[in-house]
C-alpha cells in the first residue's frame, strides 16, 4: 500500500510497512504516539518540496477545490510507471476520483485512512528529517495566511474599508458645506440681502456672487449662464433698490474666495458620490438595489465591515442606528424603537405613517439576506436584490390598500370585511311627542274660513221656525 499525505510546503508519499495494524482503526492512533512506532508503520518513499508559496498555494487550492495540479501529476505518473498495482490512499473522495480517471490509479477512501492521515499529521517531523522546526512552521505560517486569502476570496475591489471612509468623508462634506454656506449668506447678506431670497439654491447663489461681486456690477453682468431669464431679472432690479449696507472691495474679495471654496467642495463631493455609487456597485450590488448606496454605506460602516454586518441578524439591522433609542426604552419600560438608519431607505419613506414599522421590518429581513449573499456569495449579479425589492414593494402596495387575502377559499380574492363591521345607527330625539295639544296650525286659510262660514249660513236656513 502506498499512502499520500498533503503538506502545505511540500508534498511527500508513505509506504505503509505493517498492513494488518491497521484494520484496527480505534486503536490505530497507539501506533503514532510516537516517531520511533510511526517509523515502524510507514516509511518515506517520495518527497519533492515547492520552489516558492506561489508554487504551493497554486498546489494547495487545487486540492481544496478537488483538482489535480500538475506537480502532483507528475509525481501520480512515476508511481504509475513502477507501481501500478499498488492503491493510493486519498484523504479527499473527490480528489480520488479524479486521479483514477485521468491517471487510472486505484484509490482508496475510508474511516481507517481518515485515522492514518490524522496519525501521520501527528508525527510529520519525525518521519521526514532534515526539515527544522522553525523552517517549516515559518513555512506553514507564511502559506496559511495565502491560503485563508484564498479561501475569503481576497480581491482589491472587495475592500469595504474604502466604503467606510468614503461614507464618513461624505458626511463632513456635507457638514462643512452646509457651515460655509451658512457664513457665505450671512457675510454677502449684509451687503445685498435681497439676492437670498431670489436665489434659494446654496450652490447656484455661490457662483452668482463669485462672478458678479458688489451688487453694482448686476446691472452691467450677464448671468444668464447662471440663472434663468425671469430670475435674472429680479435679480437686477433688486441690486438697484437694495437696502444693503455698502462694503469696501477687500470684504468682496474675501467673501468671492469662499464662494470658490463652497464650489471646490460641492464639486468634490458630487465625484466622491459617484466613487462611492461604483464601489457600492462593485462590492454589495444587491445591497444598494434594497435600501440605496447611500444608506447601505452607513450601515457597512456602522457595523464595521461587510462580513460583520452579515453577522447581524435581521432585528440587528433594523435597529443599526438606534441602539440609544433602544436601550432607553428598555430602562423605561417604553416602546422600543422600529427602526435605525434603515428608515432612510426610499421604500420605508415611500409608506405612510401607520405601514412604516412593518415596511422597515420586512425590508431589514430581506437586507439581511442580501448582506450575506454580498458577502459570502460568489456571483456578482444583482438579481436577489431586484427581486426581494419587488416583494417588499409588493407587500407595501397591498398594506396601502388594505388588502387583507382570504385564508380559505379563492387566495386572490380580497377578504369581504363589511359583514364584520359593527354599525351603530345614531337615533335623533323626536320633541314633538312631549306636545299633548293637536298637531293642527293655529291660523287658517282665508279659503278655509270662507267656506266653513258659508256652511254655518246654510244651517241656519234649514233651521229657520216659521214666525207667522
Amino acid at each position: 500500500l502506498i499512502r499520500s499525505a498533503l503538506n502545505i510546503n511540500f508534498f511527500f508519499l508513505l509506504q505503509v510497512l505493517n498492513e494488518k495494524k491497521l484494520q484496527e482503526v480505534d486503536s490505530l492512533w497507539k501506533e503514532f504516539e510516537t516517531p520511533e512506532k510511526a517509523n515502524k508503520i510507514v516509511k518515506l518513499k517520495h518527497f519533492e518540496k515547492f520552489q516558492d508559496t506561489t508554487e504551493a498555494l497554486a498546489a494547495s487550492t487545487a486540492l481544496v477545490e478537488g483538482k489535480l495540479s500538475k506537480n502532483l501529476k507528475k509525481i501520480l505518473k512515476k508511481i504509475v510507471a513502477k507501481d501500478a498495482h499498488e492503491q493510493l490512499a486519498v484523504a479527499d473522495a473527490k480528489l480520488g476520483g479524479v486521479i483514477k480517471d485521468k491517471l487510472n490509479l486505484s484509490c482508496i477512501h475510508s474511516p481507517m485512512v481518515t485515522e492514518l492521515m490524522r496519525g501521520i499529521r501527528s508525527q510529520i517531523e519525525g518521519l521526514i528529517t532534515g526539515l527544522p522546526s522553525r523552517e517549516m512552521a515559518a513555512m506553514c505560517l507564511g502559506l496559511a495566511h495565502s491560503l485563508s486569502r484564498y479561501k475569503l476570496k481576497f480581491s482589491p475591489d472587495k475592500v469595504d474599508t474604502m466604503i467606510i471612509q468614503a461614507i464618513s468623508l461624505l458626511d463632513d462634506l456635507d457638514k462643512e458645506l452646509n457651515n460655509y454656506i451658512m457664513r457665505c449668506r450671512e457675510w454677502y447678506g449684509w451687503h445685498f440681502p435681497e439676492l437670498g431670497k431670489i436665489i434659494t439654491d446654496n450652490l447656484t447663489y455661490c457662483k452668482c456672487v463669485r462672478k458678479v461681486g458688489d451688487r453694482s456690477n448686476f446691472a452691467s453682468s450677464d448671468v444668464s449662464d447662471i440663472l434663468p431669464e425671469e430670475i435674472e431679472e429680479d435679480v437686477k432690479a433688486a441690486a438697484e433698490i437694495s437696502m444693503g449696507t455698502e462694503v469696501s472691495e477687500e470684504d468682496i474679495n474675501n467673501i468671492i474666495h469662499l464662494c470658490d471654496q463652497v464650489i471646490e467642495i460641492s464639486e468634490y463631493r458630487t465625484q466622491l458620490y459617484d466613487y462611492l455609487k461604483n464601489r457600492m456597485m462593485a462590492i454589495a450590488p444587491n445591497l444598494t438595489v434594497m435600501v440605496g448606496e447611500l444608506v447601505g454605506a452607513r450601515l457597512i460602516a456602522h457595523a464595521g465591515s461587510l462580513l460583520n454586518l452579515a453577522k447581524h441578524p435581521a432585528s440587528t439591522v433594523q435597529l443599526l442606528g438606534a441602539e440609544k433609542a433602544l436601550f432607553r426604552a428598555l430602562k423605561t419600560k417604553r416602546d422600543t424603537p422600529k427602526f435605525g438608519l434603515i428608515y432612510h431607505a426610499s421604500l420605508v419613506g415611500q409608506t405612510n405613517i401607520k405601514n412604516k414599522g412593518k415596511i422597515s421590518r420586512m425590508l431589514a429581513a430581506k437586507t439581511a439576506l442580501t448582506i450575506r449573499y454580498d458577502a459570502l456569495g460568489e456571483n456578482t449579479s444583482a438579481e436577489m436584490g431586484a427581486e426581494n425589492r419587488l416583494k417588499v414593494e409588493t407587500r407595501m402596495r397591498l398594506l396601502e390598500e388594505r388588502g387583507i387575502r382570504r385564508i380559505s377559499g379563492t387566495g386572490k380574492a380580497l377578504a369581504r370585511t363589511d359583514k364584520y363591521q359593527n354599525k351603530s345607527e345614531i337615533k335623533v330625539f323626536d320633541p314633538s311627542g312631549d306636545s299633548t295639544l293637536p298637531a293642527v296650525s293655529k291660523k287658517r286659510k282665508i279659503q278655509e274660513v270662507e267656506e266653513q262660514d258659508t256652511e254655518v249660513a246654510v244651517k241656519a236656513k234649514k233651521f229657520k221656525p216659521d214666525m207667522k
